[in-house]
């Protein structure tokens, strides 16, 4: 395959110069022929008058045998014009066509091309009376030139197809070999070895920026496996340790017989466990519907600030120790730039998320909220003073179920963060989380603003 697609493209370097090379060189070769051609009939025609004259008007003048002068293989004929002409006669003797004749008569000139001679007859009128003189010489471009012209064109033409050849195989091979690389290397991946990468160049060219985009798609590709193989495993563990719990606690009663106060809290803990297990499916299900191939949701004008405060509100009533700063500095002037066009639900849940994590993880200490805008951009920092996340953990933060190892002292089921950043990016947004153990955790997201047009 590979080698008809080199010898395909070798033959389209080729063809089109090998066309332009033979139509140049028919070029040069008529070119040269005419030029030679034209350049000769005008000698022929200097040579007529000059004969015409020696023989006709001047007798006493060198004998034109003897002229230095002559062309090479030259033959000249003077053919009075009156009434004993018979061009008919006069046209076989010489070896010409009758129309030559006439030609030269009505027009004063005319011209004939043999294989081996060039004619130029001239009207020449003279007190002796009016002929038709003819000079004839040697087609010394087609005897002499011709051949060897042909053979210097056709030698220059195999040079220069040769050299074409060297030139259009060796650009085949440097333009296929990093592709051929790139094919093989790209055979050896799979799902079992997503971390191989292509080798990039410092080069900005076509193949180097196609390299870097595949590598940039196997980057999601693997980001996607494993979160889907963490997700699976870290989802089977979330589900069957409630599971586990109600099974093993409706052992325990069913085994024998027990006070009724037994039972009253066996259910209890069945119940909390039942629970447990109900937010966790919830969660799936939600984090599910806001991934990337979920459901379509209905959009509509938002105010972030308003947002904001109603999350606050809503906050701070669930729970009073939650305490939230809103920090109203950055506010533009213009309330227009605040508005983003999305789901008021979904952000408003994406934010309780945020925010409420920053409450519980500070141990309830303030959380501040900044708000700020461009022309193009919404900005919200959620700034706390909590526990913060272990560098070596935060890349898995977007994990559905990870929880950092110093959060085993409070609730929660590790999907708030990536259900976070699914609603986000529904919205064409970005979140970034900047994080310093025991100083504090940072979360500043941009969402695009509301434009006119998007509505």
């Amino acid at each position: 395959m590979q080698i008809k697609r080199s010898s395909r493209t070798t033959l389209l370097f080729l063809i089109p110069f090998l066309v332009v090379i033979l139509l140049f060189s028919l070029f040069i070769y008529y070119s040269v022929s005419n030029y030679s051609e034209n350049y000769l009939f005008k000698l022929l025609e200097a040579r007529a008058n000059k004969v015409a004259r020696e023989k006709i008007d001047n007798k006493n003048a060198i004998p034109i045998e003897e002229s230095s002068e002559k062309l090479p293989h030259e033959k000249d004929f003077f053919i009075a014009i009156n009434q004993q002409l018979n061009i008919s006669k006069e046209a076989n003797k010489i070896g010409i066509k009758e129309a030559f004749f006439r030609e030269a008569i009505q027009k004063g000139s005319s011209e004939f091309v043999t294989e081996k001679y060039l004619y130029k007859g001239i009207l020449y009128k003279s007190k002796a009376g009016n002929f038709i003189v003819i000079t004839a010489a040697e087609n010394y471009f087609e005897i002499n030139q011709a051949e060897n012209l042909i053979k210097t064109l056709l030698f220059a033409i195999g040079i220069a197809s040769l050299l074409l050849l060297y030139i259009a195989i060796y650009f085949t091979r440097n333009i296929f070999k990093p592709i051929s690389a790139i094919t093989e290397k790209v055979k050896e991946i799979s799902s079992e070895n997503l971390h191989l990468r292509l080798n990039e160049n410092n080069t900005n060219d076509e193949l180097n920026q196609l390299t870097m985009t595949f590598n940039d798609m196997l980057d999601r590709i693997e980001t996607s496996f494993e979160t889907q193989n963490n997700f699976i495993s870290n989802a089977s563990h979330e589900l069957r340790t409630p599971l586990t719990a109600i099974i093993g606690e409706t052992d325990v009663v069913l085994s024998k017989p027990r006070q009724a106060d037994d039972y009253v809290e066996s259910l209890k803990i069945i119940l909390q466990e039942a629970e447990k297990l109900d937010n966790k499916t919830k969660a799936l299900l939600f984090l599910a519907q806001t991934g990337f191939n979920g459901k379509v949701q209905k959009k509509e004008k938002v105010r972030i600030d308003q947002l904001i405060w109603d999350v606050k509100e809503n906050l701070e009533s669930l729970n009073s120790k939650n305490k939230i700063h809103l920090d109203m500095e950055l506010l533009p002037e213009n309330p227009l730039k605040l508005k983003v066009f999305g789901n008021t639900q979904l952000l408003h849940l994406a934010l309780s998320n945020i925010i409420s994590n920053g409450c519980k993880y500070s141990d309830f200490k303030i959380v501040t909220v900044s708000i700020g805008a461009s022309d193009d951009f919404v900005y919200i920092i959620i700034k706390d003073t909590g526990i913060g996340i272990p560098e070596d953990e935060i890349q898995y933060i977007y994990d559905p179920f990870f929880r950092a190892s110093n959060t085993k002292n409070y609730e929660g089921y590790g999907i708030g963060l990536p259900l976070t950043r699914n609603i986000i990016r529904m919205h064409n947004g970005k979140i970034f989380v900047n994080s310093i153990q025991n100083q504090g955790t940072t979360v500043q997201i941009t969402i695009p603003t509301w434009k006119p047009e998007e509505v």
